[in-house]
């Protein structure tokens, strides 16, 4: 999706192009833009033989559905097991979680202010 975005609208050869040197097969992001497609994240234009695709979805809303299906799959629905999973494989300290705490609790500030 990142390199989608990047291009803003592109044939499967440009986002391949995208990944540089580990380059997927061509076949493989096919597949890859049809699912997202299906799923409503990616649209599809044709042009002649040659199917363009764009982003149907912002960052944001995509971020939103995968750590929501993140959430419910690998967490059972629990935000803090997926946060004590994140801050164990990443060696977050006191203070780390703490910031993070902070910048919640400013961003769940904003949320109610509107």
């Amino acid at each position: 999706m990142q390199i989608l975005w990047d291009l803003k609208e592109g044939v499967v050869k440009q986002v391949v192009e995208g990944f540089g040197e580990s380059k997927p097969a061509y076949t493989t992001v096919a597949t890859v833009l049809n699912v997202l497609e299906k799923k409503g994240f990616v649209s599809r234009r044709k042009i002649g033989n040659t199917n363009l695709f764009s982003p149907a979805v912002s960052k944001t809303e995509y971020t939103k559905v995968q750590f929501s299906s993140l959430l419910k799959n690998y967490f059972n629905g629990s935000f803090p097991k997926m946060a004590t999973f994140f801050a164990r494989e990443n060696n977050l300290g006191m203070e780390e979680l703490e910031e993070m705490l902070k910048l919640t609790g400013n961003e769940l500030n904003k949320e109610n202010k509107k």
